[in-house]
């Protein structure tokens, strides 16, 4: 058996990895699985009830040590990624680098984010130094990209193998448009329509964030006859939108055909208020293209290349946990089989 969401995890880490730094995350690298255990403990605690948050006099005594917690991971974090700062600064400036990996590493997010501040920034910025600067966007990059990701394909082939017709008609899609004697390429994506329904049903479904990011309002307002004051704090509950019955028809169903018929012309960037799950405005998270054509892309390969079974008789249990993201409360491990011929995979028969 497979641990799914363990799996959608390292791949997304690899991904991410490979553009902010350019570098693979192997498996036998050094620190990794340390960094893992604390990006997902980053992710708990982000989304953890903390009593001295609602009540500050108590932080003093740290009930329930999450204060230590943080404290622990954050050190934790810094130090890997100071450490992959220092190695990408030896590599770039080494005259024995390859030509090859030079390229490499010039075409990773983080050289162009060096290049930039030490041309444009050339004292702090409210307090904090270049590195600290650099150290805190990728870290929240890499944070941002790789939990929500994975959380919603995991929730995307959990509902696909709960409803095995869906998952069927999206494999003949992919039969019908990339055929059994190749891998999907990402330039299939544009064909394959309901594949991508299958994706916005999953994210009206199951929101990677059930709320937004915090906004203020700017000026004294009415909303739905509340007085809403100038500076107030704001979370918009995305949640209850993807589930409002008046907006979807039964909305607690998984039916992607939707987005082909009544709500075809909805989608996810934000021009729709129906469906935000990357909310929206100037605010609208910086990396929806990516999640998506990258949710595209594993999700086709996935369901194109294996078949999947669940290994229990019982139905799949769908319940969420509560934290920073919809996480799935218990692990999707499903049986997977290869479904195409041995040479797709680039295995010899």
């Amino acid at each position: 058996m497979v641990d799914m969401k363990e799996w959608f995890g390292n791949l997304i880490v690899n991904m991410v990895v490979r553009m902010l730094f350019g570098d693979r995350f192997s498996s036998g690298q050094q620190n990794r699985e340390e960094f893992l255990k604390a990006i997902w403990r980053f992710v708990d605690l982000f989304g953890a009830f903390v009593p001295s948050d609602a009540i500050p006099w108590l932080r003093w005594l740290d009930l329930g040590g999450y204060e230590k917690k943080m404290k622990k991971t954050a050190l934790e974090l810094d130090m890997v990624v100071h450490g992959w700062l220092e190695d990408h600064k030896k590599k770039m400036s080494s005259t024995s680098t390859m030509q090859e990996e030079e390229s490499r590493h010039q075409a990773a997010f983080l050289a162009a984010l060096l290049s930039h501040v030490k041309e444009e920034v050339k004292e702090e910025v409210y307090g904090f130094s270049t590195e600290q600067i650099v150290k805190a966007t990728c870290l929240a990059i890499f944070v941002a990209a790789t939990d929500t990701t994975t959380v919603t394909l995991t929730w995307a082939l959990a509902l696909l193998v709960k409803n095995p017709l869906v998952l069927k008609k999206a494999q003949q899609e992919l039969e019908n448009y990339v055929g059994r004697d190749r891998k999907v390429e990402e330039s299939d994506m544009n064909n394959l329509v309901y594949l991508q329904a299958i994706i916005k049903e999953t994210m009206r479904l199951y929101p990677a964030a059930a709320l937004s990011v915090p906004h203020e309002s700017t000026e004294d307002c009415n909303v739905g006859g509340y007085t809403v004051p100038k500076g107030t704090r704001l979370f918009v509950n995305i949640w209850k939108i993807h589930h409002d019955p008046q907006i979807w028809t039964d909305p607690f169903e998984f039916r992607p055909e939707r987005f082909l018929t009544t709500k075809k012309e909805i989608n996810v960037k934000g021009q729709h208020f129906e469906l935000i799950p990357f909310g929206s405005g100037r605010r609208i998270c910086p990396g929806i293209s990516f999640a998506f054509e990258a949710m595209q892309l594993i999700l086709a390969s996935l369901i194109h290349g294996f078949e999947f079974q669940n290994p229990s008789n019982e139905q799949i249990d769908m319940t969420e946990s509560p934290g920073l993201t919809s996480q799935k409360a218990t692990p999707l491990e499903l049986i997977v089989a290869p479904r195409l011929l041995p040479h797709v995979y680039g295995v010899l028969a």
